[in-house]
């Protein structure tokens, strides 16, 4: 579609994106880079670092084309690419200077990133029109955000209270810290529990119930609203 000299840059970046949602290419694309960035570069740490950072470029400008196609106001945009962009910023000074501060405030930046992209994914997910493939994967997208917005969350606690989890071996680095927590994380989400982490304090024990009965009521209650949708969007007989 050609470009109408006469339309504002703005607008026509945003027509673009709300194309690029509309056929759920964007719920595929985030998909993919959430299965591969959680089963492939998390857990290799260190030998993955490069992987990790354009997967995290994907990541990002995924997030802010989904932040600009969803039917909000211009207050609501700004505030999630500011979060987007601030947790980006804050995640790449720290990997460069590492200081427990920015430990601190990344894994808190990137907790709340995380859940308002989960909402963005829902969002989309549950706009009008039927029933596809690629929003079934937006509900699998929204699950893992889940899981990695808790990891984020765990490391947030253990920034704060060092000694809030115990590891049967030790993480030698952040990186594998974060992958540790990100497991820890995603067998407590299924509730499968392996017991190679162990939370030890308050706090690092409310989040694991938490985050244990999300993960048993939120695929059922997404199954219920993705049929309710199905039976609307049928032809009446």
């Amino acid at each position: 579609m050609a470009r109408d000299p006469r339309e504002p840059h703005s607008t026509f970046l945003n027509l673009h994106s709300t194309e690029f949602w509309s056929g759920d290419l964007g719920l595929t694309l985030v998909t993919i880079s959430l299965v591969i960035l959680i089963f492939a570069i998390s857990p290799l740490g260190k030998s993955g670092i490069l992987g990790r950072i354009f997967l995290d470029l994907t990541m990002v400008t995924l997030m802010i084309s989904g932040a600009l196609t969803l039917n909000q106001g211009l207050a609501g945009k700004v505030l999630v690419i500011a979060a987007i962009t601030a947790s980006a910023v804050v995640l790449t000074t720290a990997r460069i200077h590492p200081t427990p501060l920015l430990h601190q405030l990344g894994s808190f930046l990137s907790t709340v990133t995380l859940l308002l992209y989960c909402r963005i994914v829902l969002l989309l997910m549950f706009r009008h029109g039927q029933i596809t493939w690629s929003r079934i994967q937006g509900g699998l997208s929204a699950y893992l955000l889940l899981g990695m917005a808790w990891a984020s969350a765990f490391e947030f606690v253990e920034y704060m209270h060092a000694g809030s989890f115990h590891f049967v071996y030790a993480p030698a680095n952040i990186d594998e810290l974060s992958s540790k927590l990100s497991y820890f994380s995603f067998t407590t989400l299924t509730t499968v529990g392996l017991g190679d982490v162990t939370p030890l304090t308050s706090y690092a024990r409310s989040l694991s119930m938490a985050e244990a009965v999300t993960g048993q009521l939120f695929p059922a209650v997404l199954m219920g609203a993705l049929v309710a949708m199905a039976l609307q969007s049928r032809p009446k007989p």
